[in-house]
C-alpha cells in the first residue's frame, strides 16, 4: 500500500510503482494517489489532496477525514505486506500508528521536513517506522541517534532529467519559435498555488512583452490543472513538459517547491517566489527552523537564488531579478556554478530502484 498526499509525492509513488512492477510483475499495489499512479497499475482508494498551507486545510477537513477512513479500512482489511508513506506527515503519521498496531511493516519514503519545522516529530516517526529513505544527504543526521535505519537515496526528479536535444530542438518540440529566447514561469502544481500566483505571472509576462518582445514566456503545468481565466496570447501554456520547458530557457521564475530542484538540475538560473494566506505565512514564519525556503539555497546553505515571498513576490521584483539573470553574465555564471554543485550531490542515484529494493528487503521477497 502506498499513501501519497499531494502532486509531487504522487509522482514519486508512480515512479516507485513502475519499478516495483518491474521487479515483481505479479505485485498488487493499492493506496492514495493520482492519475500517474493509476497509469502504473495502482488501485486507488482516494485521490491526492491539493491542500496547501495551514489555513487552507480547514475547508478540506471533511474530504481529508473521509480519505483517512478509506485508507484505514483498506489497511486493516487487506493487510499489505508493506505500507509505503510518501511525505504528507500529519495524515501519514496517523496512518502509521494504525499500521503499527496491526503489525504491518512501514517504509517512509521522503521524510517530512523535520529540519524545517516541528523537529520533535523525529522521535515519533522513529517509533513507528521500520525504515526511512531520504532525498537529501543532510537529512540522515536528523535520524542518526533514533535507532531508525535511514538511508540517503537521492531525489526522484533527477531520474526524469535526461535532456539530449539542443535548445532549438526543444523549442520546436514545444511548438514555439526556435530562434527566440525563452523565460519559463512555474506557478506551482496545486490549483490554489496557481490561483494565488496567476495575476503575478500575467503581469511579469506583460512586462517582458513590452520590454523584450523577442522573449517567449512558457508556463508548464501538470495534466489536470489549468490557468483559470483568460490568458494573453503571449503566454504559451504547455502540459507535462516542465523539464523540456526549463531546459530551453534563459531564466526561470519558480514557485518554491520541487520545481526549484528540477530547475537546478537542468542548470537554469532562477528566481524563487511564493505566496500563501497571511495567517499561514505568519504561523509558518514562527515555526520555521530554516533561513531559506528553496531547496537550492537549503542544499547550498547560502543564498544562491533570490527568494521573494508574500508582498516581495511582486511582478516588478520578479521581473527585475529575471532581467538581471538574463543580462548580467557574471551574476548568471556564478549562479550556474552553484547549481552544478547540487547536480553533483544527485549524480548517478536512482531512488526508485533503491527504494523498490528496500521494499523487497522489508517484505523478505
Amino acid at each position: 500500500m502506498i499513501s501519497a498526499g499531494e502532486a509531487s509525492g504522487e509522482l514519486y509513488g508512480a515512479m516507485l510503482s513502475k519499478q516495483l512492477k518491474r521487479n515483481w510483475p505479479d505485485i498488487e499495489i493499492f493506496g492514495i494517489g493520482g492519475p500517474r499512479m493509476k497509469e502504473e497499475g495502482v488501485s486507488l482508494l482516494a485521490p491526492i489532496s491539493h491542500v496547501l498551507g495551514i489555513t487552507e486545510a480547514f475547508s478540506h477537513l471533511f474530504e481529508i477525514k473521509q480519505t483517512f477512513r478509506k485508507a484505514k479500512s483498506a489497511l486493516m482489511n487487506r493487510k499489505p505486506e508493506v505500507l509505503i508513506l510518501i511525505d504528507y506527515p500529519d495524515f501519514n503519521i496517523a496512518l502509521a500508528k494504525k499500521a503499527r498496531s496491526a503489525g504491518i511493516p512501514i517504509l517512509y519514503y521522503v521524510s517530512p521536513q523535520v529540519w524545517a519545522w516541528r523537529k520533535g516529530r523525529v522521535k515519533k516517526i522513529a517509533s513507528l517506522v521500520d525504515k526511512m529513505a531520504v532525498l537529501f544527504p543532510f537529512e540522515v543526521d536528523y535520524y542518526k541517534n533514533t535507532g531508525l535505519a535511514c538511508e540517503f537515496v537521492g531525489h526522484p526528479v533527477a531520474e526524469n532529467i535526461n535532456i539530449q536535444e539542443s535548445k532549438e530542438e526543444l523549442k520546436k518540440g514545444l511548438g514555439i519559435e526556435p530562434a527566440r529566447r525563452v523565460v519559463t514561469i512555474l506557478p506551482g502544481s496545486r490549483p490554489n498555488e496557481i490561483n494565488k500566483h496567476l495575476s503575478t505571472i500575467i503581469e511579469v509576462a506583460n512586462k517582458f512583452k513590452n520590454e523584450y518582445p523577442d522573449i517567449q514566456i512558457l508556463v508548464p503545468l501538470l495534466s489536470g490543472t489549468d490557468l483559470n481565466g483568460r490568458i494573453p496570447d503571449h503566454i504559451k501554456v504547455v502540459y507535462d513538459r516542465t523539464v523540456e520547458s526549463l531546459a530551453c530557457s534563459e531564466a526561470a521564475a519558480v514557485a518554491s517547491g520541487t520545481a526549484t530542484l528540477q530547475t537546478a538540475l537542468v542548470r537554469i538560473p532562477m528566481v524563487v517566489f511564493y505566496k500563501v494566506s497571511p495567517l499561514t505565512y505568519f504561523i509558518g514564519k514562527r515555526l520555521s527552523l530554516v533561513r531559506f525556503i528553496s531547496l537550492v539555497n537549503i542544499l547550498s546553505d547560502k543564498e544562491v537564488v533570490k527568494e521573494l515571498l508574500q508582498k516581495d513576490a511582486s511582478a516588478d521584483n520578479i521581473y527585475t531579478e529575471l532581467e538581471k539573470i538574463i543580462n548580467d553574465e557574471l551574476y548568471r555564471n556564478d549562479m550556474i556554478n552553484c547549481l552544478d554543485r547540487i547536480r553533483q550531490i544527485m549524480k548517478d542515484r536512482k531512488p526508485s530502484v533503491r527504494v523498490a529494493d528496500m521494499v523487497g528487503e522489508i517484505a523478505r521477497w
